[in-house]
């Protein structure tokens, strides 16, 4: 049985999304390898702040090619839709806990690129929006 000290520890961790912006933190790190990690995780904190106060996209690993890229591969025959299931499972691996259920094309299982990628992007964002939502 966890004592109040470490309810009041992981309340006050998932409250402040302690977890999602180090594991954030250490993608960055490990994918773009800066020569000054120090300074590189101060500037991403910076635009994390700049992205709470102004609402301009917070820093995130994947960008338009690469979502592009994504779907490519789960539409090799350039039909330029895919699956529901396809569309979660990405989603998914992409680290976007809270998928949108009802996108565009789900009634006909045929989920455009269009539609992938805005999803992506929008969840992407909420995934590095590691700050408490008001």
């Amino acid at each position: 049985m966890a004592t109040q000290r470490e309810k009041d520890a992981e309340n006050y961790l998932k409250k402040h999304k302690i977890i999602e912006l180090m594991d954030n933190l250490t993608s960055m790190l490990f994918f773009y390898r800066p020569e000054n990690p120090r300074e590189f995780l101060v500037e991403q904190l910076e635009q994390l702040k700049l992205s709470r106060l102004s609402g301009v996209k917070g820093p995130h690993l994947f960008n338009s090619a690469n979502l592009d890229a994504v779907f490519g591969i789960l539409d090799p025959t350039n039909q330029n839709y895919i699956t529901f299931a396809q569309y979660k499972h990405a989603l998914a691996t992409l680290g976007i806990k809270d998928i949108n259920e009802c996108p565009e094309g789900v009634n006909e299982d045929k989920i455009s690129h269009e539609t992938f990628k805005t999803e992506a992007i929008q969840g992407l964002r909420r995934c590095s929006a590691t700050y408490e939502q008001v």
